[in-house]
């Protein structure tokens, strides 16, 4: 078994490497069957580290400062090699639930009512209040429609539709209106010799 091999300068705090279940050659091993190219340069600052190298010259190796190396001991330390990978961020919470996200799916699929909506079709601005009066999110206009297309729904419109129109009435006419035929057209003579 290897001894712990720490590193400082001057009077300075040492950090220790710690774990022993990779020597130098090891870590270099490792670094060379890493996908991740981030890692394979933390791995090898860390071999030359494990080797008796200055701290300094092993951070300007691994292309990094003498205070990022010392972070990257901790958390080779705490979880290993693979605790030399980025961690990926998650990203921003989403503004609507997926609860939320099926309750705008049903109101954009039903449509407006005229009395209790104020509007025929539903636009974007239209959902911007919906959404802050029925789930108190307040959102951009064009983030509305980021979501809708998220929910795969497109720009397509309707045809336009009169909020009065009678469609018993357009029945009735069509019914009733004779069947309108062309006349035929005179054939053409042919033109003359």
């Amino acid at each position: 078994m290897r001894s712990v091999v720490g590193f400082g300068v001057g009077g300075m705090a040492s950090v220790a490497i710690t774990r022993t279940e990779l020597d130098s050659t090891g870590l270099r091993a490792a670094a060379a069957g890493s996908s991740d190219a981030k890692q394979a340069r933390r791995l090898l600052a860390l071999a030359m580290v494990l080797d008796g190298h200055p701290r300094s010259l092993a951070a300007q190796a691994g292309g990094m400062d003498r205070q990022t190396l010392r972070d990257w001991v901790h958390r080779y330390n705490e979880h290993g090699v693979a605790g030399l990978r980025d961690v990926r961020n998650k990203g921003r919470a989403p503004a609507l639930s997926a609860k939320q996200m099926q309750e705008l799916e049903g109101l954009v699929l039903t449509g407006p009512d005229l009395k209790r909506d104020g509007v025929v079709r539903w636009r974007c601005v239209d959902l911007q209040s919906q959404i802050k009066a029925r789930f108190e999110v307040e959102l951009h206009e064009r983030t509305v429609g980021k979501l809708l297309r998220r929910l795969g729904m497109t720009r397509l419109q309707p045809r336009p539709f009169h909020p009065k129109s009678d469609p018993a009435a357009q029945e009735a006419y069509k019914k009733t209106s004779p069947a309108w035929s062309p006349t035929p057209c005179r054939p053409r003579r042919p033109a003359r010799p």
